[in-house]
């Protein structure tokens, strides 16, 4: 994130057994809302034990996730988080 909006918006990674999930947290914005900041999961990364590879996923408006397919699964996650970076279709960041 820029420094000007550090206070307001960070990425966070859940860590899980088998995955991890990239989530977007935002700073309370309203008074009413509480002190809570919000967490929008934005991606997922798979990692499958049986090949040793990563899979990107993307979440739906259903927040199901679902194989992105314009990138093979790799043995790193460099490469999927470029592409997480540079969303050429607009579907993770919008």
């Amino acid at each position: 994130m820029p420094a000007h909006v550090r206070d307001e918006v960070r990425v966070e990674v859940d860590v899980s057994d088998r995955h991890l999930t990239i989530v977007e947290c935002r700073a309370p914005w309203r008074a009413d809302a509480g002190a809570e900041w919000t967490r929008f999961r934005i991606a997922r990364l798979r990692y499958m034990k049986g090949t040793g590879m990563w899979s990107l996923y993307w979440r739906d408006r259903n927040l199901r996730f679902h194989g992105y397919d314009l990138l093979p699964p790799t043995d790193g996650v460099e490469e999927l988080l470029a592409e997480l970076d540079r969303d050429p279709t607009a579907i993770f960041w919008g």
